[in-house]
């Protein structure tokens, strides 16, 4: 898994699963501690899994209880595939893409 930041943006390269929560959790908190709201984008994300996808829900309600918000970017097909089947699309906020003409 590569991170890389722009200013509020993370955006995930590889695989997001168990081996990556800790650099992706520490990453996130950094965001929010310089910029506030968080962007991440998954745009990149291969394969993803429950546990990885409970890092970004537990940032999210981090976020919401600090009047923050943490914004899912990019999701892909399995990404959302797991957000629905863990149930955790409910918690956290996926940026809706404009469908095309």
């Amino acid at each position: 898994m590569e991170i890389y930041s722009n200013g509020s943006t993370l955006r995930l390269v590889g695989d997001f699963d168990v081996r990556s929560t800790g650099a992706v959790r520490d990453a996130i908190y950094d965001t929010f501690a310089q910029q506030g709201d968080v962007v991440v984008d998954l745009s990149e994300v291969r394969t993803v899994d429950v546990t990885a996808l409970r890092v970004l829900a537990v940032a999210t309600h981090h976020a919401s209880r600090r009047g923050e918000h943490l914004r899912l970017r990019g999701c892909g097909p399995s990404v959302r595939r797991m957000l629905h089947l863990s149930r955790l699309a409910r918690i956290v906020e996926v940026e809706r893409v404009a469908a095309s003409a």
